[in-house]
């Protein structure tokens, strides 16, 4: 495990989960949300992205957090290993909202710029259609590039893994 990819719904602890791999095994982290985030909640263009994807991609060992389902193929090409939290969507739903209760108008550490938490109804709107629109095409990418997949279904899961090691 060099080459570390976290992906799965948004509020299943993906960062939080990356940030303790990241303390046990020593390996750099990169939350993708601090690479696509400016200030205000405005992004990066694309193709800037994408050249501060290829710098991470290209180092030896890293741990990568987050969806972003246009760059899941490539990062897939250069992993080992995927934790994919396959939470349900209401497991999903309760995370982002205890998230944003505990975070509420601050910047988390994980995120880009000055983007301080907030209630998003279009983000809800999201999650809801995470699992359905998202876990296809997920699972076909995982099957495609075949590195080393652990899935977890729901936070106690996560919980024994990272006590195991």
């Amino acid at each position: 495990m060099k080459r570390i990819l976290v992906i799965g719904g948004n509020g299943s602890g993906k960062s939080t989960f990356s940030k303790k791999l990241a303390e046990k095994t020593g390996l750099p982290l990169v939350h993708l949300d601090k690479i696509f985030w400016r200030g205000n909640w405005e992004y990066i263009p694309r193709e800037e992205f994408d050249n501060l994807l290829d710098e991470e991609l290209k180092k030896d060992e890293w741990i990568i957090d987050g969806n972003y389902e246009r760059t899941l193929e490539r990062r897939l090409s250069f992993c080992d290993t995927v934790f994919y939290f396959d939470f349900p969507t209401v497991a999903c739903l309760l995370g982002v909202t205890e998230r944003v209760i505990k975070n509420y108008g601050r910047t988390r550490d994980d995120m880009g710029g000055n983007c301080p938490e907030k209630f998003d109804f279009e983000f809800y709107k999201a999650i809801l259609r995470f699992n359905r629109k998202n876990r296809p095409k997920t699972k076909a990418l995982l099957e495609k590039h075949k590195p080393e997949v652990i899935v977890f279904k729901n936070r106690k899961q996560v919980e024994e893994y990272l006590e195991n090691i």
